[in-house]
């Protein structure tokens, strides 16, 4: 006799109420060990791979790919302690479970040295009798890649052979049945160019619209709805929660950086790793929060008190296939140049690759967005609540400037910092930028700081 568990969506942490499931990991009648991963997720936040707390035998599913499910909702139900398949009881059916996905981000630590946490009993869905599935024939088969199916495998009832979700998503959002696809990757492997070619074959523009219609017929509008959901609808909630609730205000200045480019020239002809703009700025800001604390806080409502923080979790915008993401460098005060490069370039990759976590993308204290590389020169950042100020850099362009009393042309940038009014004046927020503009200038400036 079997223990049958209920394993519920769990809370993934930082205000997320529900979760869309990507991709499911196993099968019904599979055999699930304890924390191992069965269904990966994608919150407002990232993508999570969602284990199980209970090793058993996966009895049913609920919820299909591509369905949204509220936190606290059913995932799977496991029998626990039911005899796998020719063997002993599986994992000695451990129905207590492991404790280690309350907050979603799954196991940190190796199995063999996870801390075994201990939580309440659960209440058991029932007690019912599972029945052995028969053991396949073992025969030799070659490797797939994951998700796509095997040699053999009939695709109208077989997986689907996809393993990015970003295209499952374009498919979903365009209506477009990816079993009707032939992927050109390998093994069959459908890829995004694949759903943009079916796409563009099979919906024709306005033009091609009504060039099809019978006379005297009037063209249709060229118009569809987009779902305001995942990231871009967490995206939009919260620059209207910024816009509501801080009142910001924005000063900028134009400033020659052609002695930052000559340094940062210098340092990576010296044979080290490669040291990025980016974290020559985040030096900066680093430098000038120290200066001025009160823009890296926060604004506590409730008990209507100013929180400055003594660390700098360094947000930084980034624009990916999914859309702007901020990541966060933790402790960025602590980090060097070439630390701070090392981290720039982890989290943009991973971004890029859809694999930040919720930890990724939360708890930053200050941000800095570099829009200069879409080719503007300004902008009025909306700050990222509830932090306090955020720093915009545009583009650095050859411009005509005066240097030493003399017309030439310099590298020039034009900085901007939007800040919560409530927190500080414009004299300190003035300061703040008048600091980083005399650093981006004369970088020994921000030497006899550190």
């Amino acid at each position: 006799m079997a223990q049958v568990l209920e394993f519920k969506l769990p809370d993934l942490g930082e205000g997320l109420t529900e979760a869309e499931i990507v991709r499911w990991l196993v099968q019904v009648g599979d055999v699930v060990a304890v924390d191992q991963p069965v269904v990966e997720v994608e919150t407002a936040k990232a993508m999570v791979e969602v284990p199980c707390p209970y090793g058993g035998v996966v009895t049913a599913r609920f919820g299909e790919e591509g369905a949204e499910l509220p936190v606290g909702a059913p995932l799977i139900t496991v029998a626990v302690g039911a005899p796998a398949t020719g063997g002993p009881d599986v994992l000695a059916g451990d129905a207590e479970g492991s404790g280690n996905v309350l907050v979603g981000y799954g196991t940190s630590e190796a199995p063999a040295r996870r801390r075994r946490v201990r939580s309440a009993r659960p209440e058991p869905v029932a007690s019912v009798p599972v029945a052995a599935a028969p053991a396949a024939p073992a025969v030799p088969a070659a490797p797939v890649l994951p998700g796509v199916p095997a040699e053999g495998t009939d695709r109208s009832t077989g997986p689907v052979p996809v393993i990015s979700p970003l295209v499952r998503r374009l498919a979903r959002e365009n209506n477009l049945d990816l079993r009707e696809l032939t992927g050109s990757g390998p093994q069959g492997l459908i890829l995004r160019a694949d759903v943009e070619n079916a796409l563009r074959g099979a919906v024709p523009g306005p033009l091609e619209q009504a060039a099809q219609l019978p006379p005297g017929s009037s063209a249709p509008s060229d118009s569809r709805r987009v779902p305001l959901k995942g990231v871009r609808g967490a995206v939009a909630d919260k620059l209207s929660r910024s816009r509501r609730e801080i009142p910001d205000a924005t000063c900028w200045v134009d400033a020659d950086a052609t002695e930052l480019m000559r340094a940062r020239a210098a340092m990576n002809a010296s044979g080290g790793p490669k040291i990025s703009l980016l974290a020559l700025l985040a030096r900066i800001c680093t430098a000038a929060l120290a200066r001025f604390p009160e823009l890296n806080s926060t604004v506590d409502l409730a008990a209507r008190e100013i929180v400055r923080f003594d660390h700098v979790h360094l947000g930084f915008a980034a624009q990916t296939e999914r859309g702007l993401v901020v990541p966060v460098v933790r402790d960025a005060h602590a980090r060097d140049a070439e630390g701070l490069t090392a981290e720039f370039a982890r989290l943009t990759e991973a971004g890029r690759d859809g694999r930040l976590t919720p930890a990724d993308l939360t708890g930053g204290t200050f941000t800095l967005n570099n829009y200069g590389v879409f080719g503007v020169d300004g902008s009025t950042p909306i700050i990222n609540h509830p932090e306090a100020a955020m720093l915009g850099i545009g583009r650095i362009v050859p411009k005509p400037w005066v240097h030493e009393g003399e017309l030439a042309v310099r590298q020039v940038v034009q900085l901007s910092l939007t800040f919560d009014h409530r927190v500080c004046d414009g004299g300190t927020a003035g300061g703040f930028l008048r600091y980083v503009a005399d650093c981006v200038e004369r970088p020994a400036v921000l030497l006899r700081t550190l």
